[in-house]
């Protein structure tokens, strides 16, 4: 599937340009104020991180915790090209989803601390291996974190497109510190009914919340471009977990991107979801989808005029 072409300007990234003048510290400086009574995910829960993490959801404190850093060829073709795509796995999160499959992170936070000057190292030795981005993954809740250890990473020579890897809760307060920042959005859009976001997710209202942080993110950096060599430069994906027993109400969501963003959105409509974690303490996620199930997922996409899904969406 060929995407937008590359223009000269998304050769370079973004926060290149805050760093030249400056504002690329100062968000750091205001991301870290931020901390003291947290709002930089949708949980808004206000607390002091830099005290403690006893109240906050995501039980991370004023350091980011990091499992692992490599360059990881599981993720789109886009991103992973022939080098791989750098990500950085952060441990906890700010959801709580029952079906979790990386649930050793971000329900029991293996991992350990890491401070900016670590985090920035981490970023550049991704370059150094050659990956074609640093792949923030599940970053809601470390955006300070994020924010601290890039002017450090920029200084010594980081170049690399930045991808905000995210369950898409995030919060406006974060998506404004991180504009002409991050290069490639890449949000999950989990539900179209927050009841099931609330049962399966733990969080009230992921629906509302994550739509505007979509809007939000296509506004920043529109659809999806790449260069020559079909690597993903700028813009936005949007990633779709086909839940069984249309739990994650697809066609809904493919409708809100279709017709709210773009029909050039680019969008993976996944069909690899497995029960696991807790996923058989509730009996309508113990299964797989069936085909018929996915079969539909890609009809619905179809059916509303989708143009650009991932060569990795559901047959």
């Amino acid at each position: 599937m060929r995407g937008v072409p590359v223009d000269t300007r998304a050769r370079e990234p973004a926060y290149v340009r805050l760093l030249a003048s400056g504002e690329l510290d100062e968000r750091a400086r205001i991301a870290s104020r931020h901390l003291e009574s947290c709002d930089l995910c949708g949980r808004h829960c206000r607390v002091n991180r830099k005290e403690s993490a006893r109240g906050a959801v995501c039980r991370t404190g004023e350091r980011a915790r990091v499992d692992a850093a490599f360059p990881h060829f599981g993720e789109e073709a886009c991103l992973t090209g022939w080098a791989g795509s750098g990500t950085i796995f952060f441990s906890w999160c700010n959801l709580r989803c029952v079906y979790c499959q990386n649930w050793q992170l971000s329900w029991a936070g293996e991992g350990r601390e890491v401070e900016p000057e670590e985090l920035a190292g981490m970023m550049l030795s991704l370059q150094r291996v050659g990956c074609h981005n640093v792949n923030l993954v599940s970053p809601s809740h470390v955006v300070a974190q994020v924010l601290a250890a890039l002017p450090i990473a920029a200084c010594e020579g980081l170049r690399l497109p930045l991808v905000y890897n995210s369950g898409g809760y995030d919060s406006p307060e974060a998506l404004a510190l991180l504009d002409g920042v991050i290069d490639i959005y890449m949000p999950d859009m989990k539900y179209a009914d927050p009841d099931l976001a609330r049962r399966y997710s733990h969080v009230r209202d992921y629906v509302a919340v994550s739509r505007a942080a979509v809007r939000e993110m296509h506004r920043q950096v529109g659809e999806l471009v790449v260069d020559p060599d079909g690597i993903a430069r700028r813009g936005l994906l949007v990633r779709h977990l086909v839940l069984p027993g249309g739990l994650s109400g697809t066609e809904e969501v493919l409708r809100f991107v279709a017709e709210e963003l773009s029909p050039d959105t680019h969008v993976n409509l996944m069909g690899q979801y497995r029960p696991c974690f807790r996923a058989f303490e509730h009996e309508t996620l113990a299964r797989r989808p069936t085909a018929a199930e996915l079969h539909e997922a890609r009809d619905a996409a179809s059916r509303l005029g989708l143009r650009r899904l991932d060569p990795a969406s559901v047959r």
